[in-house]
This record gives structure tokens, C-alpha cells and sequence, in this order.
């Protein structure tokens, strides 16, 4: 023990050296070149020994529907993990847990939430996710990150090749959501890459590098808004509020299970952790840190505490991103029209992407919040209305626990809050008349309706 923990020390010092002396470099952080922070080509199967896990997981939803998934799980043999080998293995046992732990607490809604989750359930689910560096709870790097195959597998990487591993309720609103999502990723691979030509830039001093790889940089956040438009294409606000929400929620900051979930054979207090979120990528993370982007109190503790349910390796991206000289004060320093002009678009277009999540954060839920209050204002019972079995604890909520329309305005003006001024009328005419008017006046927004995106 002592020897370990002399050698990971002169590792460690080690390690502080040479970094100094060598340029950044996304090799240690487990990113793909191809798919970013997305898990290139999951595995869809379990080694044999864990088929029961499979056999229930790829049927959560039907039984869901037929109020018979408790009863499976609970006649569910305890499995041992020690025969997950690969982190692949380990990263598929994770999501298909996970699927079966969300119906499982919410299976009957809101009104019969569990307490305990079995000891079957949640001993290997508590190994997995030890081993993963993950929490016990469906996250953004299950849901998105490490549920997809293809169709094809030659063929390309888009909605119509695209399939879920494992699903929940919400037929293809569901399917939606989460592919959407996965190329909004996707479409943020550039921005990725471009960090550490931008970070190294920085470290020589080199201008002209740093400023294209902002260009680039800012194109891709505009590729990762264009990805999100295919959302209202492909998700129902209705279904997404009414039945979706639930099972991404968590068993913190939520009304519905103030106490929690215990874990059975885990310990024997109960534990809160939050639900999905899109405050769990890595990717604004990461731009946040580049830019200089500095969050207040409230918004950013909430963001802080999201990257305890990243993978480790993206969560310490992040943080040594932040670490790095300042970006803003080198594009100050410099005093160059193009460098400045580079940074502020990518300011103007991360802008543009955080109001368009507003909107569409509108369209998918506080529209159809606002249709179940007037519902059950009205003491109308209606079935036939989707939004009217949605769980009124998620109203002014996220499912990661933020009252999130709030929330997202303080990100959105921390965001504008790092622009930097530009004096020269051309290089103010290197930013379309739009594009300026988006920087000038991020509280402006076009109202979404839930017929357009």
C-alpha cells in the first residue's frame, strides 16, 4: 500500500513537470476524434451470465405499461459484476440499470413512488457505477452518451440510421429526444478539437492560430443550434411533458420523494441524486471554461455539482480547461480586430444557442405546464390530454432539480456578460445585423409556440 501510494505520488509530480512543458492535448480525457464525448460504437449485449438484466431492460416499457416491471425486478436474481471486464460492458450494465431503476421508482407515478430500491437492483448497480465514476441514477452519459446503435452499421450517422439500445415510455418522442440530442453532440466535435489548438495558441502567443480556431469553434456552435432545431421535428411537447419528464427525474430537490431512495444492501440511509439533465454534457462546460465565462452563486453551484455525474475523465477536461492562461485577457492583450472579432462570435453564437434552448425549453415545458394548471383550475379530468398526467412537482422544475426557466436566463446573461467590445466598423461589419442584435439584446426573444421551432 505504501509503495502505491509513494508511486502515484512521484507520478503525480511528475506529471506537474512535464505538463508545464508540454501543449495540451485532449489524449488523457477519454475523447474520441470522430465522436467527442460520445462512446464510439457501445455494445449492445451483455456477456451471458447477465441476460436477466438484458431480458428486463430491453422490456422496461411494456411493462411499465402493464404495472408489472416491480414485480419482475423483484424476482430478479442477484448477479455478481466481477465479470464485467471492458468499460464498454461496464458502461452498457450501467444503462440498462439505470432504465430499470427509473421505471422502477416511477412505474406508478407520482403518488406511488418507492423508498427502497431491492438489494438485486441496487448492490451491482452501486459497483457499476463505483467502478464508472458514475452515480447510481440515469444520467446524461447513459441516456444520450451510451445508448445508440446503428441501423446500418455502414451506413450514416443521422436520425433515420439511428436507434436507441434501450427506451422508456414515449414511443418516439423518446427515441427523439435522446438522438436529437446525441447530434447535438455530434455536431460539437470541432468545438472539442479546437480547445487545445486555442489553449496552446494562447501559450505561444500565436494570434493568427488562436483566431482561427475560434472561426471554427463558432461555426460548429452554430452545427450544435442546428441540431437542436430537429427537436420539434422529432419530439411532441405533449408527450414529452405528460409522460416523458417523470422517468428522467431524480429523488433530489423533488417533492415527489423528499426523503430520497434507499439503497438496499448499500447503506441504510437513503441518498438524493438528481435526474438527467442537459446541464450534465461536458460541452458547455468546456466552452464556459475557455471563454472565461464566470456563472452566479446559485447557477453555478448547480453546474458544478452536474459534473459529478460525467464521466471522471470529462469532468477533469473541464477542470484543467479552467486552469489554462485566460483566453479573454490574451484576445484583450493583443488588441487585434480579427482575434477580437473571432472571440466574440463564438460569444454572439454560444449566445444564440443558450436563447434557442430557452425557446425550445418554452415550447416543451412551460406551454404544456401552463395547459395542465388551466386543466386542473378548470376541474376538467381529461384523459385525452397528454399534459394532464404530468407530475405537478416538475411544473417550475428541471429534471435535474433547477427551477430551470430562471436558471437558464442567468446562464444566457453570464454568457453575455463576457463580451468584448468591438470599436472598428469593420470589423462590426465582420458580424451580420443579426448576429449583433442578438449580442446587443439577448432578452429579446421570439416567443415559441408549440407549432414552431
Amino acid at each position: 500500500m505504501l509503495i502505491s501510494h509513494i508511486r502515484n505520488l512521484l507520478l503525480a509530480i511528475i506529471t506537474i513537470f512535464t505538463d508545464s512543458q508540454m501543449p495540451f492535448s485532449l489524449d488523457h480525457y477519454h475523447v474520441s476524434e470522430e465522436f467527442g464525448f460520445i462512446l464510439p460504437a457501445p455494445m449492445v449485449e451483455l456477456p451471458p451470465y447477465y441476460q436477466p438484466w438484458m431480458d428486463i431492460a430491453q422490456h422496461v416499457t411494456d411493462l411499465i405499461y402493464s404495472h408489472m416491471l416491480r414485480s419482475h425486478i423483484l424476482k430478479m436474481p442477484l448477479l455478481n459484476t466481477q465479470y464485467l471486464k471492458s468499460h464498454k460492458e461496464q458502461r452498457l450494465a450501467h444503462l440498462a440499470l439505470s432504465v430499470m431503476t427509473m421505471g422502477y421508482v416511477w412505474q406508478e407515478g407520482e403518488n406511488d413512488t418507492v423508498e427502497v430500491l431491492p438489494h438485486n437492483l441496487a448492490i451491482p448497480y452501486w459497483e457499476v457505477s463505483q467502478s464508472l465514476g458514475l452515480p447510481p441514477i440515469l444520467t446524461h452519459a447513459d441516456a444520450v452518451l451510451a445508448n445508440w446503435k446503428k441501423r446500418d452499421p455502414q451506413g450514416p450517422f443521422d436520425m433515420e440510421n439511428l436507434e436507441l439500445i434501450f427506451t422508456l415510455p414515449g414511443e418516439d418522442s423518446v427515441r427523439g429526444f435522446f438522438l436529437v440530442t446525441l447530434l447535438v453532440e455530434l455536431a460539437a466535435v470541432p468545438v472539442i478539437k479546437s480547445i487545445p489548438v486555442v489553449i496552446n495558441g494562447v501559450q505561444c502567443g500565436d494570434a493568427e492560430t488562436v483566431t482561427r480556431a475560434l472561426e471554427e469553434l463558432s461555426q460548429a456552435i452554430q452545427g450544435m443550434t442546428d441540431a437542436l432545431k430537429l427537436m420539434h421535428a422529432h419530439v411532441e411537447p405533449e408527450v414529452f411533458y405528460g409522460i416523458m419528464r417523470i422517468y428522467l427525474s431524480g429523488w433530489k430537490d423533488n417533492a415527489c420523494m423528499p426523503a430520497g431512495l434507499m439503497y438496499e444492501g448499500v447503506q441504510a440511509e437513503p441518498m438524493e441524486y438528481s435526474g438527467a439533465s442537459a446541464a450534465q454534457s461536458s460541452l458547455l462546460h468546456c466552452c464556459d471554461e475557455l471563454l472565461g465565462i464566470k456563472h452566479e452563486a446559485k447557477s453555478g453551484a448547480f453546474l458544478n455539482r452536474m459534473r459529478n455525474y460525467m464521466p471522471p475523465a470529462h469532468k477533469r477536461l473541464i477542470q484543467d480547461i479552467s486552469l489554462q492562461p485566460s483566453l479573454r485577457d490574451f484576445v484583450q492583450q493583443q488588441a487585434s480586430e480579427p482575434l477580437t472579432a473571432a472571440f466574440q462570435l463564438c460569444v454572439t453564437k454560444l449566445l444564440a444557442f443558450r436563447s434557442y434552448h430557452i425557446n425550445v425549453v418554452s415550447c416543451f415545458i412551460t406551454v404544456p405546464a401552463a395547459r395542465a394548471r388551466k386543466l386542473r383550475k378548470q376541474d376538467i379530468s381529461c384523459q385525452k390530454e397528454t399534459v394532464s398526467k404530468a407530475p405537478t412537482a416538475l411544473e417550475e422544475t428541471g429534471t435535474g432539480g433547477s427551477g430551470i426557466m430562471s436558471f437558464l436566463k442567468t446562464v444566457r446573461d453570464s454568457t453575455q456578460g463576457i463580451s468584448l467590445p468591438l470599436n472598428n466598423t469593420a470589423t462590426k461589419k465582420s458580424l451580420n445585423g443579426a448576429q449583433l442584435q442578438k449580442m446587443q439584446n439577448p432578452t429579446q426573444q421570439t416567443h415559441l409556440t408549440s407549432n414552431t421551432l
